[in-house]
């Protein structure tokens, strides 16, 4: 089975993008108007949601028609509006008998500190990006809601490198896809998991020219936070503005309950990329999509969720491209 690597690998799955290059802010929408059973898991400290609740289980809605992952922060969340509107207008959404009612869940991260803190995504934005929609591989790098995500922020925004979005997928057998897309907005640094190296994070503060890669160019985040053992300043060093947010989409045929535990494993990707994952200051939250498809074991498609997430992040910051005085992991690729 030939695949485009992408989250759009997935039957019934468009993704859109929509963004302010010159704001460093955006939008993007996976679109699943046939309806996917929908689950999510929250672990970082720091969450900006809307409709996650509904998405639990022992509640009364079962599938969802669109997920926004969105910058802007709290402000962002009002993209997802559009989208709503955008698939009202297409008679998509749980039937209530009166109205049909778009269920659109959605996650923020914070890119107000790179562009301008005004301008941030709206319904506009948000209608923009269904429009934009289309089953083609998505844009990687700079674009929707990766177009202001940073990475390696434990000593400031000066230090900090320019990540951005990226999508990943993977045939695990007889027909079954899993599938994910990532915005990589991390306190911490992106660890390559086959060689144990940083390949985007927080630089060091250093006099003298060094080049992505060098010896003594990154800070490695972890041993920052031994610096700050036994002090009360920790809240103080952090920038607070961080989160990786991201959907894994599979055509395995799954409930409810099944889905929400393919979310929980599947950020074991962003502890093998993001070191350290899931902190205080970091909002990380996984949705899961299922279109129900193909029988598989919901363990089995759990531990591909988080394989397929690992390398969407780690393609979010190899396709990102220098913003400003913020350098890029692919200022190093040959």
């Amino acid at each position: 089975m030939k695949l485009k690597n992408a989250i759009t690998d997935i039957p019934g799955i468009r993704v859109g993008h929509a963004q302010d290059f010159d704001a460093h802010t955006g939008c993007t929408v996976v679109l699943c108007e046939g309806g996917a059973t929908g689950g999510v898991d929250q672990r970082g400290g720091a969450p900006g949601t809307r409709e996650t609740d509904a998405m639990h289980p022992m509640h009364i809605v079962n599938q969802v028609h669109a997920v926004v992952l969105t910058g802007g922060s709290a402000f962002g969340l009002d993209s997802a509006s559009g989208v709503v509107r955008y698939l009202e207008e297409r008679g998509v959404g749980f039937d209530t008998r009166v109205a049909k009612v778009p269920i659109v869940p959605a996650a923020v991260l914070f890119d107000l500190s790179l562009g301008s803190a005004d301008i941030r995504p709206g319904p506009e934005m948000g209608y923009q990006a269904c429009e934009n929609a289309s089953a083609d591989p998505p844009a990687e790098g700079n674009f929707g809601a990766g177009t202001g995500a940073t990475v390696g922020k434990i000593l400031g925004m000066s230090q900090a490198m320019k990540s951005g979005i990226g999508s990943a997928s993977e045939h695990i057998g007889r027909g079954v896809i899993v599938a994910a897309i990532a915005a990589v907005n991390a306190l911490g640094d992106v660890i390559d998991p086959q060689t144990n190296q940083i390949v985007a994070g927080a630089r060091s503060i250093h006099k003298g020219p060094l080049h992505i890669g060098q010896p003594g160019y990154f800070a490695d985040t972890l041993q920052v936070l031994r610096t700050l053992v036994g002090r009360t300043t920790m809240r103080f060093a952090a920038p607070k503005g961080n989160t990786v947010i991201g959907v894994v989409a599979t055509n395995a045929r799954l409930n409810k309950e099944q889905v929400t535990k393919v979310a929980q494993m599947a950020h074991d990707g962003i502890a093998r990329t993001i070191r350290p994952a899931h902190t205080m200051f970091d909002g990380d939250t996984i949705f899961t999509l299922s279109t129900g498809e193909r029988r598989a074991d919901v363990n089995i498609v759990g531990a591909f969720g988080a394989e397929v997430i690992a390398r969407a992040i780690l393609r979010a910051v190899l396709a990102a491209r220098p913003v400003g005085e913020l350098p890029a992991a692919r200022e190093n690729q040959p």
